[in-house]
């Protein structure tokens, strides 16, 4: 395959497994073509004797982390400083019309919508987005949704760490060849990644990448069972919903409770530190509240993106308003980028 073939053990294991730079997005188990790798507690674990392909390492995330290399990949150039947010061809504020999806998104509903849609005309026949555990309360997990009320009851943001990648195996053996994929920043690189190695098996079916703006992510263990359920006296299975403008705001059936990010941030993810990409730059589509009230922050960047989304709004599955330079949002995203990239 044209790259060097090094162990599980020299690389990932030593150098992204050890330190704590592992993200968790299971991408390394899933083509090892030896079966020698198996996904435990979030992390990789050897668990046969590691055949020295070297494939591991080469579409880890974290491993050898080349953003550069990725972005010359999908837009055949590298962004250029002004460019603060990554490439993109324009952004715009954007809501679904389906009041349905209003009533269970997060924000505005655009990627409900722009799946449920993309699956409606042939554009994807599945779509690899995060759901609710059935044995954990308003715990993320990986979820294959093939119609418009599957991908509804995935609606809505978790904000501890849902491994996404992990369902493609499954959508590979249901046969589904034009797949959407939704996921942060760091599952985004990934795909990319595998992508730019050329194993069609796993990289052909995934259609369109739609990208989460993310400045971390929490552990389900320390926000919600530690600091909701335990320090607030909230049970897990009253939440409705969660978001963050400003404050975290956690809804239940009775009340709105409020935690600053401060408090939150004790409980961040280790890994997310390493990250440099807050609004998933390598993405089709990008979205995130950015504090906006019932709209989603778009930022439409590959032509793929463009089309499904050009469509979408042609036919009435999305209302748009423009976002001017001086927005408060438009501020904020500048601001999350740069602050990520320093960190």
């Amino acid at each position: 395959m044209g790259f060097e073939k090094v162990s599980f053990e020299d690389t990932l294991k030593k150098d992204v497994v050890a330190p704590g730079k592992c993200v968790g997005c299971g991408i390394c188990v899933i083509v090892c073509p030896f079966r020698c790798l198996e996904y435990v507690q979030g992390k990789p674990m050897l668990i046969e004797e590691c055949k020295t392909c070297g494939i591991c390492a080469q579409v880890c995330p974290q491993y050898e982390r080349s953003l550069q290399k990725a972005e010359n990949f999908v837009f055949d150039r590298n962004r250029e400083a002004t460019e603060e947010f990554g490439i993109y061809s324009r952004f715009i504020a954007a809501k679904a019309e389906n009041p349905r999806i209003l009533m269970t998104c997060q924000d505005g509903g655009v990627a409900t919508a722009l799946l449920s849609f993309g699956l409606e005309k042939g554009f994807v026949d599945a779509a690899i987005v995060s759901g609710l555990s059935e044995d954990r309360p308003f715990c993320p997990e990986p979820k294959l949704a093939a119609t418009s009320q599957e991908i509804l009851q995935c609606a809505g943001t978790r904000y501890t760490y849902s491994p996404n990648i992990l369902v493609l195996p499954e959508s590979i053996s249901q046969k589904k060849s034009k797949i959407a994929f939704v996921g942060t920043p760091c599952q985004i690189l990934a795909v990319r990644k595998l992508q730019m190695l050329g194993l069609k098996k796993y990289s052909a079916p995934l259609k369109i990448l739609i990208g989460l703006m993310c400045s971390e992510c929490f552990t389900y263990e320390g926000l919600m069972k530690k600091h909701i359920q335990q320090e607030l006296g909230i049970s897990l299975k009253s939440i409705k919903k969660m978001n963050i403008k400003g404050k975290m705001f956690v809804t239940t059936e009775s009340k709105i409770e409020t935690i600053s990010l401060s408090e939150a941030k004790q409980y961040a993810r280790k890994s997310c530190r390493l990250c440099s990409d807050f609004s998933s730059e390598l993405a089709d589509i990008s979205i995130g509240g950015l504090g906006l009230e019932g709209w989603t922050f778009t930022i439409i960047r590959t032509r793929k993106g463009e089309e499904l989304f050009r469509k979408a709004e042609e036919a009435g599955v999305l209302k748009t308003k423009e976002i001017s330079e001086e927005a408060y949002a438009l501020k904020l995203l500048r601001k999350l980028s740069k602050k990520k990239r320093v960190r």
